[in-house]
C-alpha cells in the first residue's frame, strides 16, 4: 500500500501538485504586454484571495493619543485608532521635532514565534517598562541591538508601528493556537492572512492621513514576516510609495520542499491566501508593486530561504521591473555572510535607499546607532 504522507507533512504526490502550478496570471505567462492592464487584473485576483468581507466604505480613523514621551530628537506617542470597522488598535507613533510634514515609514514587525511583544520589536517601549527587557533582547537578537523605528525617527522620519492580531496588546497568541485562529477566521468567511493584509493597508492610510506626515512620501519596511508584509502592502496599495523587505522572498516551488520551515504549518497561516498560489507565484504578487521603488535584502546563510528560491524570485522581480521601464527602481541584494537577521550594515543600506526614494529631510544624519553605510554585498 502506498503511504499517504511523507517528509514535512507533505502528501506523497506533492511534487505532482507542485508541477501543476503554472501561475497563469504572472507577467511571464500573460498574453498581454500592456503592463497597467496586467497589473490591474492580477491585483484584482490577489484582492479576491484576501477573503475580506465587502465594506460600506472607509471608516473614520477617530485617533486618540493615549500617552506621550519626549525624546532628544523626536516625540513618541501611543495612538489608538480604528484599524478596521471591526476593531480599534494601538500603535507607537514617533514624530521628529521641528517643522513637518515629514516623510514617513510604516514599520511591520516580524513573527519569530514571540507574541508577547509586537510593535515593541521595532520601537523602544516607553509606556510599559515590563516589556523593555524582552524588547531589548529581541533587538539584540534580530536587529544588531538597534530599535529600527527609533533610528528612523532620529533621521527625520515619522514612524508608525502597530501590533498584528495575536501580538502584544492584541494577544498574546500561543504558537500552537495559530492554526485554530486561522481555522476560526475561515469558518467566519475570511482569512488570517487576508485580515492582516487589510489591516496593514489601513495602517498605512492612517499614517498618511496625519498632519505631521507628507502623505506622498510614505514607505513600508519590515524584516522576516514584516518583510513579507512590506512588499505585499506595496503590491496591494497605491498609498505606499516605496517598500524595503529584508529576509522574506523566494519562489514558491523552491520553498515547498521537504525540510523547509514553512512545512511546519502554524506560522504560515499569517502569509497564506487560499487559492492565490494557483494563479501567481510569490514574486509575481510582489511584482504588482512595480514600477514603484522596491528593495529586497536576503541573507546568504538564511536557513529559511534557499539560495535557489531567492535567485528564482529575484529573476522574476527583475523581469517585471525591467518590462515596466523601472529597472533602476528595483534593488535585489544577497548579503553572503548574513543569516536570518537585519544587521546594522543592512539597516544603514536601507537608510540610504529610503533617503533616495522618500527624500530624507535636509540635515538628517545617522540615528542612535551611528556610522556611515558600508557598500552592500551583492
Amino acid at each position: 500500500m502506498t503511504p499517504g504522507i511523507t517528509q514535512g507533512v507533505l502528501p506523497v504526490f506533492h511534487e505532482r501538485l507542485r508541477d501543476e502550478l503554472t501561475f497563469p496570471l504572472s507577467w511571464e505567462r500573460s498574453t498581454t504586454r500592456d503592463f497597467p492592464a496586467w497589473r490591474a487584473t492580477a491585483r484584482a485576483a490577489a484582492g479576491e484571495a484576501l477573503l475580506q468581507p465587502p465594506g460600506p466604505g472607509p471608516e473614520p480613523f477617530d485617533p486618540v493619543t493615549v500617552d506621550e514621551h519626549r525624546s532628544g530628537t523626536y516625540t513618541g506617542r501611543t495612538v489608538e485608532f480604528a484599524l478596521s470597522r471591526y476593531t480599534r488598535a494601538r500603535g507607537s507613533l514617533l514624530v521628529p521635532h521641528g517643522a513637518g510634514p515629514f516623510p514617513a515609514v510604516l514599520l511591520l514587525h516580524d513573527h519569530g514565534g514571540e507574541f508577547s511583544i509586537g510593535r515593541e520589536k521595532t520601537v523602544r517601549p516607553w509606556s510599559d517598562p515590563g516589556r523593555l527587557a524582552l524588547a531589548t533582547a529581541w533587538a539584540k537578537r534580530c536587529y544588531d541591538g538597534r530599535f529600527i523605528g527609533d533610528e528612523l525617527a532620529a533621521r527625520g522620519y515619522a514612524v508608525l508601528a502597530v501590533d498584528t492580531l495575536g501580538w502584544g496588546d492584541r494577544g498574546p497568541l500561543a504558537h500552537e493556537d495559530q492554526q485554530a485562529l486561522a481555522a476560526n477566521l475561515l469558518q467566519l468567511g475570511t482569512s488570517l492572512a487576508g485580515l492582516a493584509a487589510h489591516e496593514d493597508i489601513r495602517a498605512a492610510a492612517f499614517l498618511a492621513s496625519l498632519p505631521e506626515v507628507d502623505g506622498a512620501r510614505v514607505g513600508a519596511l519590515g524584516f522576516s514576516m514584516g518583510a513579507y508584509r512590506a512588499w505585499q502592502l506595496s503590491a496591494l496599495s497605491d498609498g505606499v510609495r516605496a517598500a524595503a523587505a529584508v529576509c522574506w522572498m523566494t519562489g514558491l516551488k523552491e520553498m515547498m520542499v521537504p525540510g523547509n520551515n514553512t512545512l511546519r504549518g502554524q506560522s504560515a497561516y499569517f502569509m497564506l491566501h487560499p487559492g492565490l498560489n494557483r494563479l501567481l507565484d510569490i514574486p509575481d504578487v510582489a511584482s504588482l508593486a512595480a514600477p514603484k521603488p522596491a528593495l529586497f535584502h536576503a541573507g546568504g546563510r538564511d536557513h529559511l530561504f534557499t539560495a535557489a528560491g531567492v535567485e528564482t524570485a529575484y529573476a522574476k522581480l527583475r523581469a517585471v521591473w525591467d518590462s515596466a521601464g523601472a529597472g533602476d527602481r528595483l534593488t535585489t541584494t544577497v548579503w553572503p555572510e548574513a543569516g536570518h537577521v537585519f544587521t546594522a550594515a543592512m539597516q544603514d543600506d536601507v537608510h540610504t535607499w529610503l533617503g533616495t526614494w522618500l527624500g530624507a529631510p535636509a540635515g538628517s544624519g545617522p540615528g542612535p546607532g551611528g556610522g556611515a553605510s558600508p557598500p552592500p554585498q551583492t
